[in-house]
């Protein structure tokens, strides 16, 4: 008998059966490497946007958290870890009800305001900041003032949620209230948070409300003069023009 004859007859005799479930178990293992590399790649971006957050002042040392969804399940900073002493190893994942799912690394405990964003609005990326000019915002006002047309670009006037303990499903509650129609409000005696499509969008959301934040601050603070505020009006024809703001496609 010839190779050839050899090699046929070994492929006429393995059961269908047999061929198609190895022909499932390669898909599904190829899925599971795929998921694998996503997971990695997104981890890769969260701990590059920690860090960007204490570079760019918005956190100090640990305070402060990020996170990114892939698929059903959410990677997040660890509790109580420099962002720069993160690796690869580091990577941290609940699902959508708080379950760990990735890593030995305990989640931030900010996990239910990251939940929360993600099981009521379309986020696929939560930045949470302790920025100073927010926070002393969020000490004075319910609301931002209208001081700059991008507040369009987070939905309207910014809210501040009230104060509640951080960690807590009643801060998170608060938040999600103070979200309505928003990708990003202020919390009060605490800081900020944003959400975003992307981790960039989401980071350039809470730079954008930092310096909103300073702006009004800086405005507000000269003697004898009241900073001059947009309408509601002025803010929607700008939320119009910045739907076809930047590159097409």
């Amino acid at each position: 008998m010839t190779d050839e004859q050899r090699d046929a007859g070994a492929g006429r005799g393995a059961p269908e059966g047999a061929q198609e479930a190895r022909g499932r178990a390669g898909e599904v293992l190829g899925s599971a490497v795929g998921v694998r590399e996503a997971e990695a790649r997104a981890w890769e971006a969260l701990v590059t946007t920690a860090r960007r957050t204490v570079a760019d002042g918005l956190v100090v040392g640990t305070s402060g958290n990020v996170s990114v969804r892939v698929g059903d399940t959410v990677l997040v900073t660890p509790s109580g870890v420099p962002y720069d002493r993160l690796s690869p190893d580091d990577l941290t994942a609940v699902d959508l009800d708080g379950r760990q799912v990735r890593g030995t690394l305990v989640p931030t405990s900010e996990l239910p305001m990251h939940l929360t964003v993600y099981r009521h609005t379309d986020a696929r990326a939560v930045v949470h900041t302790h920025a100073v000019h927010a926070t002393a915002v969020s000490l004075l006002v319910p609301e931002l003032p209208l001081v700059h047309y991008m507040a369009a670009a987070l939905g309207g006037p910014v809210r501040v949620a009230p104060y509640a303990t951080y960690g807590t499903e009643e801060l998170a509650v608060n938040m999600r209230r103070a979200l309505a129609d928003r990708t990003g409000c202020l919390l009060q005696n605490h800081g900020t948070i944003t959400y975003g499509a992307t981790l960039d969008q989401a980071y350039d959301r809470t730079a954008q409300l930092e310096w909103m934040c300073r702006l009004w601050l800086t405005a507000a603070s000269v003697p004898g003069r009241t900073p001059h505020l947009l309408t509601e009006e002025q803010l929607t024809r700008t939320a119009e023009k910045l739907r076809g703001y930047g590159q097409p496609g």
